[in-house]
């Protein structure tokens, strides 16, 4: 039996379709529809239309009908491609050390940084980290935030990474809003590990990424390339042997050092993240090629280091997503709008070009075609603003919050009244 939903009108609708993937965009390219109203059908768009008109086809077919009797400026539900909300503790104090002076490979060096979270996470059990993202994702939900993704990378050992994969999993049961599972396990070479680089990306590669396939726990594999971390040359092999299983892979790239995006390019990655590093070099490789550039400014802001070179990024052809890169240690902030908003002040990227980072450019950056825009056929996942004006959105940076998420046609924030 199908069933229907209306919601509607909307003072402004911004589909965010017929737009480009790739490069700048102009201002004057977004598009924005007034008095709109939405048909949905089993969860994804039937039509948009006048409401006037819209709302007489809902009755016909018995939808269930949400009437918005205030100025609402109606947009895709955001898609927050990067994050890391799997973990227990806190790194208050790494934060303060980096505050004093501090830097953060220094304080991963001294027993501070990922290790600290990986030995908290460790102790925690399955059940703790599963309630640890449900809140955290709601808070997300609140911010407008329908689907995003979720790292492991705190554990580093094959039954802690499956620990954390599961408990993702276990979230997303609970959860209204989606969640993409990514292995992390390539996050830095665990202190406990008595072997090398090499033979810990073996170890991932022959253990568990097997098990994680047959258990349906994720589709994607992401590795740190960095100095602490891994080499462009330490993560080849794992990178093949994760293709060969058909792994999606992204890349936590070019961060402190390059090497990282060019890594992504040569073995296709969907994305490459952070490249807040990257040089005209890798900006004109990453503008020529198919990948994903993702921007953390959650990470600039947590680490008082400069932002990914988003500006440069789109002049030179690539398609750029924002993330909030919510992580315990170096963005903890977690607020993916407020970050979009300020990394569009700081590098000059326009309303059109910071809405497609966080709605269909974030979507490719998962390999997910199904979502990022409002158009017939794709999910009705909507977050819908209190105003008049598109603008005001990211005019408050972060501060004008929405009046309803919408997932698959229903409200899921604010939670309805039982």
């Amino acid at each position: 039996m199908n069933t229907y939903a209306y919601i509607g009108p909307f003072t402004e609708l911004l589909p965010m379709d017929a737009l480009s993937l790739k490069g700048g965009l102009r201002e004057e390219s977004l598009k924005v529809l007034h008095h709109q109203g939405i048909l949905v059908k089993d969860g994804t768009i039937l039509e948009i239309d006048d409401h006037s008109r819209l709302i007489s086809k809902a009755r016909e077919v018995g939808a269930e009908i949400t009437i918005i009797d205030i100025p609402v400026v109606a947009l895709p539900g955001f898609i927050d491609c990067h994050t890391h909300i799997c973990f227990s503790g806190s790194r208050a104090g790494d934060y303060a050390l980096r505050n004093a002076g501090s830097t953060y490979l220094e304080i991963s060096k001294a027993g501070g940084g990922i290790w600290d979270t990986v030995t908290k996470t460790r102790q925690a059990s399955e059940e703790e980290l599963t309630l640890g993202i449900v809140a955290r994702a709601e808070k997300h939900l609140a911010q407008g935030v329908t689907t995003m993704e979720v790292k492991s990378g705190y554990g580093l050992q094959v039954e802690e990474e499956l620990k954390m994969l599961r408990a993702i999993r276990n979230a997303r049961a609970s959860l209204s809003v989606d969640l993409v599972s990514t292995c992390l396990a390539a996050h830095m070479l665990p202190r406990d590990f008595k072997g090398s680089r090499k033979e810990y990306l073996e170890v991932l590669g022959e253990e568990l990424l097997p098990k994680i396939k047959a258990e349906g726990l994720s589709k994607r594999v992401d590795a740190f390339i960095e100095e602490g971390a891994f080499s462009p040359s330490d993560i080849i092999p794992y990178f093949k042997k994760a293709r060969a299983l058909c792994f999606d892979i992204t890349v936590h790239a070019d961060q402190f050092t390059t090497g990282g995006s060019q890594v992504a390019i040569d073995y296709q990655a969907i994305s490459a993240d952070h490249l807040e590093a990257s040089t005209s070099k890798e900006i004109a490789a990453l503008g020529s090629s198919n990948v994903v550039a993702v921007a953390l400014p959650g990470a600039s802001l947590g680490l008082g280091c400069g932002f990914a070179p988003a500006r440069d990024l789109l002049d030179a052809g690539a398609s750029l997503a924002i993330a909030s890169d919510h992580n315990p240690g170096s963005a903890p902030m977690g607020q993916l709008l407020t970050q979009a908003a300020i990394l569009g002040a700081m590098q000059k990227l326009n309303t059109a070009e910071v809405f497609a980072g966080i709605t269909f450019r974030a979507a490719a950056a998962l390999n997910l075609h199904d979502r990022g825009v409002l158009a017939k056929g794709k999910l009705a996942d909507l977050v819908l603003f209190p105003t008049s004006d598109h603008r005001e959105i990211l005019y408050h940076q972060g501060s004008l919050q929405p009046m309803y998420t919408i997932k698959r046609g229903k409200v899921i924030y604010p939670k309805p009244k039982a």
